[in-house]
Formats: C-alpha cells, sequence, structure tokens
C-alpha cells in the first residue's frame, strides 16, 4: 500500500487541495478565462485557432429535437466518442467502436441501440454530466486509435498524458494506462494506472493504482518502468503552447496519441487532480515555487520546456530539494 509514504510525500512538498486552490488556481487563473477550458468546444475551437491539433469535432447537438436526427449527426461513421461540452472527470462519455446494421457497440462490447443513443444525448442536454448541473451541449467527435506502441499498457482503452503546466512551464507528468477495471478508460478514480514520466526523455518510471505501487499491468503482464513515450518532444512543446492558448496560468493539459495523427490534444482541465504526485512519488510544491522565482525569464515556449527538462528531468535526484517518497 502507498498510504505509508504520504509522510515522504510530505517531506518532498507535496501540493494539497486547499494550497494548490488558494495558492495556484485563484491566484494564476483568471475566473474570466475558464469558460476556455471547461466547455470544451470552446476550447477545441481555441486551440485549433492556435494551430494545436486536436481529435476532429463531428457535429455539436445543442436541442433535444437533434437527438433523433442520428443519422444525418453521424453519417455512415463506425464509431465515434460523445462528450458533454461541459463535463469532469469523464463522466459522460460515451465510446463507440463498431456499427452492426441497426445498432452500435461500445468500447466494453455492450450493444447500444439509436434509442439508447438519442437518450444518452438527451441526458447531456439536461446537464445529468456538467458542471454544476447546468443545461449543457454534446458533443461528438472522432475516435482516437491510440498508438500501437501502446499496445503492451494498455487494455481495450487510449492511454492519455496528463502535463501539469505552470506559467508555461511544464512541471510534472504522467500517463494514465486503461485496465479492465477501469473499463477501458484512462481515469485513475476508475481504476486505471498512473505512471509518472522523467520529462527529459519521456521515459516512465513507476506506476500507482489506487493506493498502491505496481510494476506490471495488470492486464497484459508487461513492466510500467522504462517505456518511451513516443514524440515526447512534440508532446512538451504542446503542452506549453498551451499557456498562451488559453491564459491560465496553473493548467493541466491531456494529449493522447493518435495511431495516423500523432499527438492531440483531448482537453485542458483548470483545476488538475493531486495524484500525478502519487504517479511520480514526489510533491510538486517545490517545481512550482522555483518556476515562481524565475519570473518572466523565458518567454518563448521552447525556452520554457527546456528549462524544464534540464531542472525537472530526472526522477531520482531534484536539485530544490525532492527525493522519491
Amino acid at each position: 500500500m502507498i498510504l505509508g509514504t504520504f509522510g515522504g510525500l510530505r517531506r518532498a512538498g507535496v501540493l494539497g487541495l486547499n494550497c494548490r486552490n488558494g495558492g495556484y488556481t485563484l491566484k494564476y487563473n483568471q475566473r474570466r478565462f475558464y469558460p476556455l477550458v471547461d466547455d470544451k468546444v470552446l476550447c477545441k475551437q481555441r486551440l485549433k485557432e492556435r494551430g494545436l491539433p486536436v481529435p476532429d469535432l463531428i457535429a455539436v447537438v445543442e436541442f433535444n429535437r437533434q437527438t433523433s436526427q442520428l443519422e444525418e449527426l453521424v453519417g455512415d461513421r463506425r464509431e465515434f466518442v460523445i462528450k458533454p461540452a461541459n463535463g469532469s472527470g469523464g463522466n459522460g462519455i460515451l465510446v463507440i467502436t463498431d456499427r452492426k446494421a441497426d445498432y452500435f457497440l461500445d468500447s466494453d462490447s455492450k450493444l447500444v441501440l439509436k434509442e439508447d443513443l438519442a437518450h444518452h444525448l438527451t441526458n447531456v442536454i439536461g446537464g445529468l454530466y456538467s458542471l454544476g448541473g447546468q443545461p449543457d451541449v454534446a458533443m461528438i467527435e472522432s475516435l482516437v486509435h491510440f498508438d500501437p506502441l501502446f499496445g503492451q499498457l494498455t487494455y481495450h482503452g487510449v492511454p492519455d498524458i496528463r502535463v501539469i503546466v505552470f506559467k508555461g512551464y511544464p512541471v510534472m507528468s504522467m500517463t494514465r494506462l486503461p485496465t479492465r477495471m477501469s473499463h477501458g478508460k484512462a481515469n485513475l478514480h476508475q481504476g486505471a494506472i498512473g505512471a509518472g514520466i522523467n520529462l527529459t526523455n519521456g521515459v516512465t518510471f513507476g506506476g500507482v493504482s489506487g493506493n498502491s505501487l505496481v510494476e506490471i499491468h495488470p492486464d497484459t503482464g508487461h513492466r510500467i518502468a522504462g517505456f518511451r513515450i513516443p514524440n515526447w518532444d512534440r508532446i512538451m512543446s504542446m503542452a506549453a503552447q498551451c499557456y498562451e492558448a488559453v491564459e491560465l496560468g496553473y493548467l493541466g493539459v491531456d494529449i493522447v496519441l493518435d495511431r495516423d495523427h500523432g499527438p492531440l490534444i483531448l482537453e485542458l482541465n483548470a483545476r488538475p487532480g493531486l495524484n500525478i504526485q502519487l504517479a511520480n512519488r514526489r510533491g510538486l510544491r517545490s517545481r512550482l515555487s522555483a518556476v515562481e522565482a524565475l519570473g518572466s525569464r523565458y518567454e518563448l515556449p521552447e525556452q520554457r520546456v527546456q528549462w524544464s527538462r534540464r531542472t525537472f528531468g530526472d526522477p531520482q535526484a531534484d536539485p530544490f530539494g525532492e527525493t522519491p517518497a
């Protein structure tokens, strides 16, 4: 169990929820910019305007009358994803992976009738999955096909990469690996595995599932540590550029690696969770303090990336006093 490491994390500068909220999100994230990340449609538009790659948007469903027009919305597509524009924590996301005559199959290979899709769209629009239960819109996106190099570290789903970006500097990253327990979703709360990533070279160096440290993926039998994330230079650059795109100082950037299109930004989060510290066996606080101490020394995204890779890259030794818990 990882519970015994909490004291070590505290000594390593673990960032708690109150400190994150009061010292970083409230201080560095202006409320007027929150809609650019909370509304996934607006976020996608802003990122595309900045030349950053995102999954294709097939349709936006705003009204209940549209839910009966499924054929017009998705055409003859065999696969797609339905998401609440203002959802959180992966709630309300429905992944369709195939089509058979008059029905579809979801990511668990369960039958989904057209009527089921219409009902799900109605729930999304009604705000069942939105922040605060407010009326919402449903996005229908193209389905991402994960890079086959991830095949040994995922179960029936698309792994993603979370990068915490502070004032434009990537400060910590992990990959979230779907499992049977998480039903193929890259969601740590549902049972996915989080593995820390060395910022310098993009190599994984550990794993955590719930409150347990893990070394082997439970469904594939392969070691989690030592995997080199493809396109790491591009991933770091994209994450840093999101600072200029949405003007939020403390940000979580979620990126997926598509088989055909390479890295794509899946979504941004103005209140990224803190369990990335467990996946990395270290706290965030001293890294954030190091960036604050820099002031505005580096203005270009690539300069900030290079500084972060030099400063935070080695998971075994940290120049700002952190030690792995």
